[in-house]
Parts: structure tokens; C-alpha cells; sequence
């Protein structure tokens, strides 16, 4: 009996596949402004059909010839090749074409805008948790009303609920949002809440990832808690004060920067896994920062940091 020393035939389609996928993603990675994502969703299926069709020619292929052909699997590997030529042509007309209808709106991949307003209802305090997966989170004062909330995000994410009640003159706030689908690359969330400085507030929130920028420079805030599990938050606490201010800051920030005011006792504390801390303005002694106004002033902010943070910046006005 002839041995039969054929070798087996050698599929290209998974490197290609590979190679490009890792190209688009590179190629997202040096250009934010570039999408692949829609266009892939919408044709990844014709991968299965060209790469089907190849298979198919090679198999008539190898029975007109009588005998398996070795080497390279031609016909899936013209397949996958054709495949990535049409979706290297159909991106760069959807690129094109989103130039084209909105060359300079960052917010061009958000979907929903959604804003919601809430009154204080007679409340004399107000308790708010805000709860966000991921994105950009910005807080400021300066409202006529209780909250005025202004939304921004893509179909990744279900509407935000805005609930409060109102029971023996404190208020209550509960602003919570999930994520509607399950899909990988980036996704588009920002809120930007306007709070009053008319009442006491006490603040928690809740944050997966991304970037906080909390300006609470005039807000009557009283207690503030901050969890967040990676990114980047700004934390301005400036200005005068009508009562004591408690911070709390946990989490994995990557990197936090707490602004703060020179006219008012400050004391700090960090703890856990820190990386860097630098203080301007404040004097260190066992782990305590202070600064020169401590102890004199009739309200005071104690600061308490722990958790994995990357870099801390400690940094009092001029």
C-alpha cells in the first residue's frame, strides 16, 4: 500500500482575522475619533458567507483534481482576504460620511439627552446618592432648584432615574442608571448636575470608572463620600464654609486632586495602598496633613483618602 506523506493544508483565516482585528484596534487607539465598531456589528456576518463561499471552491477544486490538494487553503484564505478589503472600504466611508454630517460635535456618538429638574419641595437638608457605571461625572453648585441634571449617553445605557421624596423636612435624592446592553468597545456617558447651595447637602457617589470633576466650591455640603473603582477625579473644595465638611475617598482612583481652601482648617489623611502623595500648602507630621489655618477657624474639612490610589495631589489656594 503507497503511503500516503500528503501534508495537510494550512488555513490562513484566523491569522488574517487576527492581524486586522488587532490593526483596528491599535488604529482606535492612536485616533479616538475613529468608529469601527457600527460597521462591524452590521457586516461581521458576511465573514461567514465569503469564507463559506471559499471552502466551497476549494472542496470542487479538490474533487476535479481527484485528490486533496495540499498547501495553503486558497479559497477561504481569497475569503477572509476579500472580507477585510470590503471593510476597510466600507469604514472609511462611514468615517467620511460622519466627518461630513458632524465634523466638530464631540458628543456625535451620543444618542439620548435627557434632562430632568427636581425642586426642593420644602426639604431643609438633602441627602443625594448618585450611582454611575461609567463616564463623566461633573457636579457644581449655583441652582435655583434643588438639582438640575443634564444627560448625555449612548445606547450602551438605559435612562437615568431621577427619585426623590421629601419626609420630615429632609430630602432625599437617588439618581441611578444601568447599563441596557452588554457590548464591548467605548461607550459615551456624561452627567452634569447642578446642585442648590441654599440647603445643607451631604453627597455619596457611586462610580464604576472614568472621570469625576466635583466642583463644590460654594455648595452648602456638609458630608461628602466618594467611590470609585479606576480613573481620575477632581475634587475642588474651595471657598468659604458654613458648617464642617467630612470627605471620604475610596477606591482605585488612578489619580486624585483635592483643591483646597487656604482660609479654612484643614486636616488630611491617607492611607492603604497609596502611590504618590504631594501636598502644597500643607504640612506633613505621621501621616497627617494640615495647613496653617488649622484649629483657628470655626469650621474645619477633614479629609480621610484609602484605597489604591495611584497619585494623590493635595493642593491649597494661593
Amino acid at each position: 500500500m503507497p503511503q500516503d506523506d500528503r501534508k495537510p493544508r494550512t488555513s490562513l483565516v484566523m491569522p488574517i482575522l487576527l492581524i486586522t482585528i488587532g490593526g483596528l484596534f491599535l488604529l482606535r487607539n492612536w485616533s479616538p475619533g475613529f468608529e469601527p465598531y457600527q460597521v462591524l456589528k452590521t457586516y461581521w456576518p458576511l465573514i461567514l458567507i465569503l469564507v463559506g463561499l471559499g471552502k466551497i471552491w476549494d472542496s470542487s477544486r479538490n474533487r476535479a483534481a481527484g485528490q486533496a490538494t495540499t498547501g495553503i487553503a486558497l479559497g477561504s484564505t481569497l475569503g477572509v482576504v476579500a472580507f477585510v478589503l470590503v471593510i476597510v472600504i466600507l469604514l472609511g466611508h462611514y468615517q467620511k460620511t460622519r466627518q461630513h454630517d458632524d465634523p466638530d460635535d464631540d458628543f456625535a456618538r451620543h444618542t439620548s439627552h435627557v434632562i430632568e429638574m427636581r425642586d426642593l419641595q420644602g426639604a431643609k437638608s438633602v441627602s443625594a446618592v448618585l450611582h454611575m457605571g461609567a463616564g463623566e461625572l461633573t457636579v457644581s453648585g449655583g441652582s435655583a432648584h434643588l438639582v438640575n441634571a443634564d444627560f448625555h449617553f449612548d445606547r450602551k445605557w438605559d435612562n437615568p432615574t431621577v427619585e426623590y421624596h421629601v419626609s420630615d423636612g429632609k430630602g432625599v435624592l437617588d439618581v441611578d442608571q444601568e447599563s441596557g446592553h452588554t457590548n464591548f468597545g467605548p461607550s459615551n456617558n456624561a452627567w452634569d448636575l447642578n446642585f442648590t447651595n441654599d440647603v445643607p447637602l451631604t453627597l455619596r457617589v457611586d462610580m464604576g470608572a472614568g472621570q469625576g470633576n466635583l466642583k463644590l466650591h460654594g455648595m452648602n455640603v456638609t458630608d461628602v463620600e466618594l467611590h470609585m473603582g479606576a480613573g481620575k477625579v477632581v475634587l475642588d473644595l474651595t471657598g468659604p464654609r458654613r458648617s464642617d465638611l467630612n470627605v471620604s475617598v475610596k477606591g482605585g482612583v488612578g489619580q486624585a486632586t483635592i483643591r483646597l481652601p487656604k482660609d479654612v482648617g484643614v486636616t488630611a489623611h491617607a492611607a492603604g495602598g497609596i502611590g504618590s502623595i504631594r501636598a502644597e500648602g500643607l504640612h506633613e507630621n505621621g501621616g497627617e496633613y494640615k495647613n496653617d489655618a488649622y484649629g483657628k477657624t470655626p469650621y474645619t474639612i477633614k479629609l480621610d483618602v484609602q484605597g489604591g490610589i495611584g497619585e494623590i495631589e493635595l493642593i491649597q489656594e494661593p
